[in-house]
């Protein structure tokens, strides 16, 4: 399969791009911790079909630290060990955030409730606009099929600014 279209080619994508990456950069420059971004973004971009973005994720999250264990039981965190009761709260409400046309009640108060327990207002706030985001920066990939496996740790630069 084969790209369709390059979204930085001509005068409008690079400048929606820009934009696009001060949101993601102020989201990274938050509270939140970052681990939990990745794994939030990570999870989004699984349930999207993003080989792009998973392949990104995947690589930056290795690059920063995060072992191998937890990255390869993202997709079945439910039935794994090995992430923290916060982090659990994070991708329940990625899960739900993500899969909108999938579940008619959206996010469930019991999930909303878990992600108060774990998280400051500011945390909050980063968390809904990284699944937002993320889930903005799948659709964009799988749109016009970016290809995964060609990332490269910081081949976008220093992303925290």
């Amino acid at each position: 399969m084969e790209p369709r279209f390059n979204l930085m080619a001509g005068e409008l994508g690079p400048k929606l791009g820009k934009r696009f990456g001060n949101v993601s950069l102020a989201i990274m420059q938050s509270a939140l911790p970052r681990t939990t971004q990745d794994l939030v973004e990570l999870r989004a971009s699984q349930i999207n079909g993003c080989a792009f973005c998973t392949d990104l994720h995947t690589k930056e999250a290795t690059s920063a630290g995060e072992t191998a264990l937890r990255l390869h039981l993202v997709a079945v965190w439910r039935e794994s060990t090995v992430f923290s009761g916060a982090e659990r709260a994070a991708l329940a409400l990625t899960e739900e955030g993500t899969r909108l046309a999938d579940a008619h009640r959206g996010v469930t108060d019991e999930t909303w409730a878990e992600v108060r327990k774990h998280y400051d207002d500011e945390q909050i706030t980063a968390l809904v606009y990284t699944i937002a985001m993320i889930n903005a920066a799948n659709r964009l990939g799988v749109i016009v099929r970016n290809q995964g496996g060609a990332y490269e740790p910081g081949m976008f630069g220093d992303l925290t600014g």
